[in-house]
């Protein structure tokens, strides 16, 4: 991405993902001239055990495996190697940031859908008609529900294996009185609806006002009208849910010149 000269001085992304994962957005951020203010609703905690090391023996049993993030990816590599799994025929990312996680894992040809959410995954041919067929899906409790109740609906055999768990973090009180002194120019980077739900549900109602006064860029149409009917006003649909796809929707719009914070500085 190129300079934006139009940038307001000083201006905050907003990352929602979970805690230690906010890495590639505060790199953007800094090179832009702006500062990252890191929200996570959860911790990730890979599952070890042997019930879970089951689950996915029967998922990675199955011609085509479908991962949902790459966590589901790392989680599972670490559980059984993934390389090694010589009857899937077939390998389905969620998006390029799983499909990239299982290039790492040592997976050569993996499918993941230009629309990188879960509607377009589930417009890849093999998902399309996939009734009597076996599909393992790796991935977390209560992650992409939509894709498992699709599957089951055009009459898949699902093999699901959550190989990790999402622990609820309470957002601290240095996170809320950063909240309550963002910036004017200040974008929130939505590519997960339950990490909005989890961050929204612990702010009082003037803080829910205070983030409603964020721009939003969603990384697909469902987020997006998720944080309109939560209130928010600027809402954008990103190309994607990639760290650069959804910053560049917002650094592409115009900026006024000038721009300020609305309070003081944020500090950390």
């Amino acid at each position: 991405m190129s300079a934006h000269a139009n940038l307001p001085a000083r201006w905050t992304l907003l990352s929602l993902r979970p805690r230690g994962q906010h890495g590639s957005l505060r790199q953007l951020a800094r090179a832009h001239g702006g500062r990252l203010l890191a929200l996570s609703p959860w911790v990730i905690a890979p599952c070890h055990d042997p019930a879970t090391a089951q689950q996915l023996q029967r998922a990675l049993a199955c011609p085509q495996v479908l991962f949902t993030s790459p966590a589901a990816v790392q989680a599972a590599n670490a559980l059984l190697p993934l390389a090694g799994a010589g009857a899937v025929q077939h390998w389905l990312a969620v998006g390029q940031g799983t499909a990239n996680a299982l290039h790492q894992a040592g997976i050569a040809q993996v499918q993941s859908p230009a629309r990188m959410d879960s509607e377009g995954l589930l417009d890849l041919p093999g998902l399309r008609d996939p009734a009597g067929q076996a599909i393992g899906m790796v991935s977390a409790p209560g992650g992409r529900g939509i894709i498992a109740a699709t599957l089951a609906e055009r009459g898949a055999q699902l093999q699901l294996a959550e190989v990790y768990r999402r622990k609820p973090l309470p957002l601290r009180g240095r996170q809320r009185a950063q909240l309550a002194r963002l910036p004017a120019a200040s974008v929130l980077a939505l590519s997960s609806g339950k990490a909005l739900e989890q961050v929204w549900a612990q702010l009082s109602a003037p803080q829910q006002q205070q983030l409603r006064r964020a721009s939003v860029v969603a990384a697909s149409a469902r987020l997006a009208e998720q944080a309109r009917s939560l209130g928010f006003a600027d809402v954008r649909q990103a190309s994607s849910a990639m760290p650069a796809d959804l910053l560049a929707s917002w650094l592409q719009r115009p900026h006024p010149a000038g721009a300020e914070l609305a309070a003081g500085p944020l500090r950390g």
